[in-house]
This record gives structure tokens, sequence and C-alpha cells, in this order.
């Protein structure tokens, strides 16, 4: 969850960065140059951060998970090399340029060196959802079986590499994840500007980010809920015990089906207090059809069963984040259109406090896939006929490992995490405090550097002046 912090944040501040500098490029309007810039280096503080976490999470899968590394290590192989491959060396290859290019590579080259690498956050994103909702509907895969140490242990092998690619979860799972981050990104952009605007500062700067922030974030909080619902929707067929647990759905009936807005489930005595339901609602949001029953929990086998209480919270907790995300966007390009959002300081105060919200959508709906696949690792599944078998969290685990070595290195990582969150904090404060360059200091400093540029052209050239005549002299 901790490393969940940095990526979404870097493709949603790629593209707003790259919108940023887009424009510059178009109009050649500096205070859109000074935007660039100044996002330029809040990307490069946040993608860092995610790098030195996602490391981490590699090493994890052979220390901590090494029965479920080989059950999946062809299908993840194939996924992560992809990765590294057609992404990671894609962003780190441009990354540079972007970061240190500025006044030594053109506005084109640097704009395409930003495209590049924001595209390059975007395709590992691709593989990386591409893997995990492998684990959750899987496809395009056969059980082989190796002997490892005198042992038969099953394996997934991949046999069609488009089908595990393109499995039953992956594009809706990929779009919202996709989605869920442009929309960070935005209200990020847009509670920075608005901060600024609130403390009379960087104004010219802020208003030209807010012309873009605000109509993506009301654009990409509508495109999120359009795509959660339909990867919600295909629950019903893919993981309807997920389904079941999310909406605490204990017992089948004949009647439709309600949809609780809030309450707290009750596992032990299949009930939901303090709950407020809106009846037939789940029925019509999954089969369209306000009559239709939908199946409850009743209908999985009891040691296949997810934790409740949990995903049924996060869940809520993502959808109540998405509905006031929203309100807010809507109220924001309202008051935007209307040039009155300026003295509506309530409404910058909820803009401010709105990547709060992006960011525990995030998590929560992380939560949510993850908690509400369990006990599978991964699931099983049908192919070609064949009932395939899956692997249960319990399984996958390291036999070598003790829980006490876990807690260890959990304890640790901790720590150390707790550091690195505290740095990236400060850091990032640090820049958002010290804001973008003026228009003023961005013309002196450029003037500076072309003052630098002839200073050593003349210099340059005397010294081969010199040179030649000493040449001559010998001669």
């Amino acid at each position: 969850m901790f490393h969940y912090l940095f990526p979404p944040l870097s493709i949603g501040l790629g593209l707003q960065l790259f919108l940023c500098e887009l424009s510059y490029v178009r109009t050649k309007d500096p205070a859109w140059e000074a935007a660039a810039r100044f996002w330029t280096r809040v990307f490069a503080v946040n993608f860092a951060l995610g790098v030195s976490t996602g490391l981490v999470m590699e090493f994890e899968f052979g220390t901590n998970w090494a029965a479920y590394s080989r059950f999946v290590g062809d299908v993840f192989g194939s996924a992560l090399a992809a990765e590294g491959i057609f992404a990671f060396f894609l962003e780190s290859g441009f990354l540079a340029v972007l970061v240190f290019g500025w006044d030594r590579v053109g506005p084109k080259m640097h704009l395409f060196s930003t495209m590049m690498v924001f595209l390059g956050s975007v395709f590992s994103a691709v593989w990386i959802v591409v893997a995990n909702s492998w684990q959750q509907t899987p496809a395009g895969y056969k059980i082989v079986w190796h002997d490892v140490q005198g042992e038969m242990m099953p394996c997934a092998e991949v046999t069609d590499f488009w089908a595990m690619v393109l499995n039953p979860s992956s594009v809706d799972r990929l779009t919202h994840t996709v989605i869920g981050a442009f929309v960070l990104g935005a209200f990020f952009v847009a509670s920075v500007c608005t901060f600024y605007l609130l403390k009379k500062r960087h104004q010219e700067v802020a208003r030209r980010c807010l012309s873009i922030a605000l109509p993506s974030a009301l654009l990409f909080t509508g495109l999120a809920a359009v795509t959660g619902h339909d990867s919600a929707q295909k629950l019903i067929d893919t993981q309807p015990a997920k389904l079941a647990a999310i909406e605490a759905h204990f017992h089948t009936t004949d009647e439709p089906t309600g949809l609780y807005l809030f309450g707290w489930p009750d596992t032990e005595n299949e009930t939901v207090h303090f709950g407020v339901q809106v009846p037939n609602l789940l029925s019509w949001m999954v089969y369209g059809d306000h009559t239709k029953p939908v199946p409850a929990m009743d209908q999985i086998p009891v040691d296949e069963r997810p934790p409740i209480w949990l995903p049924f919270q996060t869940f809520h907790l993502m959808v109540a984040s998405g509905t006031l995300m929203i309100a807010v966007a809507i109220l924001g390009c309202w008051s935007w259109y209307r040039k009155s959002y300026e003295n509506r300081r309530w409404l910058m105060w909820l803009v401010v406090l709105m990547p709060l919200a992006a960011m525990t959508a995030n998590q929560a709906g992380w939560v949510t896939a993850e908690v509400g696949r369990q006990p599978w690792v991964v699931y099983p599944s049908v192919q070609d006929g064949v009932q395939m078998m899956g692997m249960r969290t319990a399984d996958g685990l390291s036999e070598s490992v003790t829980a006490q070595q876990v807690l260890s290195s959990i304890i640790l990582f901790g720590v150390i995490y707790s550091l690195l969150f505290a740095i990236w904090v400060f850091v990032l404060n640090n820049k958002i405090q010290h804001g973008p360059e003026t228009v003023e200091e961005l013309a002196e400093h450029k003037r500076s550097l072309l003052k630098e540029s002839l200073s050593e052209a003349i210099s340059h050239g005397g010294t081969s002046h010199g040179s030649m005549m000493d040449d001559e002299g010998t001669r």
C-alpha cells in the first residue's frame, strides 16, 4: 500500500506536466514554461520514491512468496519482462532529458521526452495491472507439474500470451486504475494552484494550470465512475464472492436485491447493523434489471469465502470519495466558468483537500480488490472446458521463512518507509512552498545562460586564435 502512494501520482502528474508543456510549445507563453519547469521538479521527487519502494516488492516474491513465485513464474515473467523492456527503459531513458534537459535541448525535443516518460509510466501500469488481473481472472494458461527437490509442484504455463494479457478483467481494471491516477494528478495540480491563489502567490502560473486541472478532474472523475461500474458489474460472472463481500450480501432470496449506502457488517450473525439500503438498486446495477435477485454469500463454499467487513468498508469509502470528488469537480468547473471561483474560499479549500480524497479512493479500491479475492492468491478457472486449479494465499508462502522473520522485516521496513514518507513530505512541501519561477526570474535565468554561453564561446575563440598565432610564429 505504501508503494501505491507514488505510481498513481506519477502517472497523473505526468499527464498534467505534458499538457502544461504542450501549451507552452504551442503558445510560447513563458508562464506555461514556468509551470512545466515547476511540475517537472515535483514529478522527479515522486518518481524517485516510486522506483525505490517498488524495487523492494520484486524481491518479496522470492523471499516471502517462493511457492507462489514458482506457480506464477511463467506468467509474471512474461508480463514483468514486457514491463521492463517497453516501460521502464522508456521512462529511464528519457527521464534524464526531462529533468536535466531544460536549457539543453529544444522545446519540442523536451516535450517529446516528457511524453515518452508519461507513456512509459502508463505502460508500466499496463503490465503490472495485467499481471494482477490474471491472478483474479486467469486465462491463456495450463497447469504443468515440475519436480522441485523430489516434490512435484504445480506451475502455470502460458499457452496463449494475448489471452493472458486480455484476461476477463484486465481491460476494466486497467482503465479504472489509470483513470484513477489521472484523477489524482488533476486534483493534485488543482490543489497546489488553488493554495497559491488563496495565498496570493504565483497567481499567473496557478490560473493557467487550473484551466487544465479543473476540467481534467471533471472529465476523469466521470470516467472513473463509468469504468468502476463496468468493473464491478462483471464481478457477478468472474468473482461472485467478492461482489457478495463488498455489498455484505449474506442470503440469497427470490426478491430483488438492495444496495447498502453504508453499514456495519456482522459476519457472525450474517447481518448489517446501522445499514441504509436502497431497495432493488444492486439488482439494477448488476443486471440492468431491478427485479432480478443477486446471488449471495451463501452460494459460496464456506472455505472459499473472503473477509466481508474490510472490503465492504473500503469499497463504500472508495465510492463515497469518488462521489465527493465528482461534486467538487462540477462545482469547481462551474465556478471557474462563471469566473467566481476565487470568490468562493470554502470551495477553494475543498479543492485543496481533494488529493487526500483521491489517494483514499485509490488505496481503498486496491484493498477492496486484494482482500476481496481471498482466500485465493490465484483464482481457479476453467480453460477450454478443463477445470484449472488455483492457489490459496496460505499455500503461496515461503516454507523456510518463519513468522518471526516476517514480523521483524515488517517492523524494519515500517521504520524505513516512515523515514522515506517523512522525506517525501518534507521535499515535496519545500518544492511547493518555493513554487514556480516568475516570468521575470525565468527571463533573467535565460539571459544569464546566454551570457555564459557567449563568454565560453569568446573564451574558446580567443584561445583558438592565440594557438594559431603561436603556430604561425613558430613557422
